[in-house]
């Protein structure tokens, strides 16, 4: 499979990423395992994860999806050299607020090299701004991980656009390591976020993308058109405000182009991205080996310029 650059990361990864949110939430162990396996097996290499996930499900702490990927490369130690791991740091895992600080991240890192069962972090992603910690300090940091070889690369998630250039500026200007990467929410609804500025900035400063929420949580891939239909999972809720004229539109849009092209409309929604100029690669998730494999046709399903012209005037 063709690998893309990101940005000018140094790393080269498939045009799909896998979201590792769902480990230790919705997937157990060892499905997660048969997961990867079949990732690997697809032949795509990146898996992003965060320290806290999956925090959030009653009984857990955090560092879940770390450790079952942990778990996995414990089994199956020839396929470290096979994948690239990005994972995330900055999110309240017991301080009581969002954390950048150069101390916390000092020690959270040992925490995902440990869970992750590996020597090196691929990309190392503050999670969201900190307010209370400079750029300076949070930089600083990174750059004794890198230095030191436990993190490959930097990147940054849920940054605006003027904080990212403020990032980067200070990075220029302190001669410090600058973010490689970002990631944002964005996907054919969810669009006024990244299209703009943000997306000005990341095309001029050569950055690689890779979005999250991809599927709108599920939203694109049709499965839910109406109330009834939120019961079926347990992302069902959040869903419910992507139930409008627009959504629906863009639902119809989706149906369109993917009955042309034999596909599902989770397929398109993830060819749509994966051909958007200053996108790297979507990360998405898969509960079982039957939306794997549609991940994984999406990565070569051709959108025609009518098929993203459709798109794009159903989710303006």
């Amino acid at each position: 499979m063709q690998k893309r650059a990101l940005g000018r990361s140094g790393l080269d990864i498939a045009p799909l990423v896998f979201g590792g949110n769902v480990f230790g939430w919705t997937v157990d162990e060892k499905t997660s395992f048969g997961l990867l396996d079949g990732f690997v097996d697809a032949g795509l290499n990146a898996i992003d994860t965060a320290d806290v996930y999956s925090a959030w499900v009653p009984g857990n702490r955090g560092g879940e999806s770390e450790t079952i990927i942990g778990n996995w490369l414990r089994a199956n130690p020839g396929k470290r050299e096979k994948v690239l791991l990005l994972t995330k740091v900055g999110s309240d895992m017991g301080q009581g607020h969002r954390d950048l600080s150069r101390g916390w991240i000092i020690k959270a890192v040992e925490d995902s090299l440990r869970r992750l069962n590996t020597d090196r972090i691929d990309l190392y992603q503050s999670h969201w701004p900190d307010p209370r910690t400079p750029y300076e300090e949070t930089l600083g940091a990174y750059d004794a991980l890198l230095r030191q070889g436990k993190v490959r690369a930097i990147g940054c998630s849920n940054l605006d656009a003027g904080q990212l250039a403020e990032a980067l500026a200070t990075a220029r200007d302190k001669g410090l390591p600058r973010y490689e990467t970002l990631q944002p929410q964005y996907n054919l609804y969810d669009r006024e976020g990244f299209d703009g500025p943000l997306r000005d900035l990341a095309l001029r400063e050569g950055l690689g993308v890779i979005t999250y929420y991809s599927l709108a949580s599920g939203f694109l891939s049709g499965k839910y058109r109406s109330e009834a239909d939120l019961g079926q999972s347990q992302r069902g809720q959040g869903i419910a405000k992507y139930l409008n004229p627009r959504g629906l539109a863009i639902l119809a849009a989706l149906d369109e182009v993917a009955e042309r092209h034999g596909a599902r409309p989770a397929e398109v929604a993830l060819a749509w991205l994966i051909a958007r100029e200053g996108v790297t690669a979507p990360i998405a998730s898969a509960t079982s080996r039957t939306q794997l494999e549609s991940l994984v046709r999406a990565v070569s399903l051709t959108l025609r310029p009518e098929d993203i012209a459709r798109l794009d005037q159903a989710s303006a």
